[in-house]
């Protein structure tokens, strides 16, 4: 019979295995989420495209436990639906729908970045990480760079003015509004001329300036405005529904 010590100590080796385990599922099922969000909110898949499990788990190099963990993660977020026997359809957008998330995250971020000035933010060295990370995205081009840099930037910026709950809404909003035409010649310019508002925003909380601040998260947001909408238009009943994935 094993003595109580070793008992402990195998029942130990096999929780942290099992953390381990636990932490590398979850690790995938981010990248892979990461992944299809990307594709389907820059349009790179149209509405009606169909996602499948084991074809995208095989694509992607996985197994299927992380491929269908994040696949029902953006299922909860209203960008694909659950279809029986047949995977996860891409759901179609509309300017109604766009208009009101534009209308609704200016309102929750500007909220969250004049509570961030009252604040007087400091210990920038992440967030400066981030902008930099987004530059460089921006310079060579790499239009899913951006979206993945540009997100974790506003994620850390807005979890700063200390409201768990206002941080998990924006979030939400921000991963369910389509993107279309980002990688346009309007929406390249675009990433361009955001990439010095990321320091001013900053810049701006670090200084306690709410005013200025809010003016500024409201151009951030507003700008990209007729870029998505243009776009938006022009793609709206032009694609069949396909399987991407079959």
């Amino acid at each position: 019979m094993l003595p109580t010590v070793k008992i402990f100590q195998l029942e130990e080796a096999a929780a942290l295995d099992a953390i381990r385990d636990t932490d590398a599922l979850t690790s995938l099922r981010d990248r892979v989420l990461r992944h299809v969000r990307a594709d389907i909110v820059s349009g790179r898949s149209s509405p009606g495209t169909m996602y499948s499990v084991p074809t995208l788990a095989e694509e992607l190099g996985v197994s299927t436990t992380p491929v269908r963990e994040a696949l029902l993660e953006l299922a909860r977020g209203g960008l694909i639906t659950p279809l029986r026997n047949r995977g996860f359809r891409v759901e179609a957008t509309s300017l109604d729908d766009l208009n009101n998330l534009f209308a609704v995250r200016e309102l929750l971020e500007r909220f969250a970045m004049v509570s961030l000035a009252a604040r007087r933010m400091s210990d920038t060295g992440e967030l400066r990480k981030l902008a930099d990370d987004i530059a460089a995205a921006v310079k060579r081009k790499d239009v899913l760079g951006y979206l993945e840099t540009d997100r974790a930037f506003h994620q850390a910026l807005t979890a700063r003015a200390g409201n768990p709950l206002l941080t998990k809404m924006i979030m939400e909003l921000r991963d369910g509004m389509r993107l279309y035409g980002i990688d346009s010649t309007a929406g390249r310019q675009r990433q361009v001329a955001s990439v010095k508002e990321h320091y001013q925003l900053i810049d701006l909380a670090s200084a306690g300036d709410a005013e200025r601040i809010g003016q500024l998260i409201s151009t951030h947001i507003l700008d990209w405005k007729p870029v998505f909408t243009v776009a938006l238009v022009d793609r709206l009943g032009s694609h069949p529904s396909r399987d991407r994935h079959p």
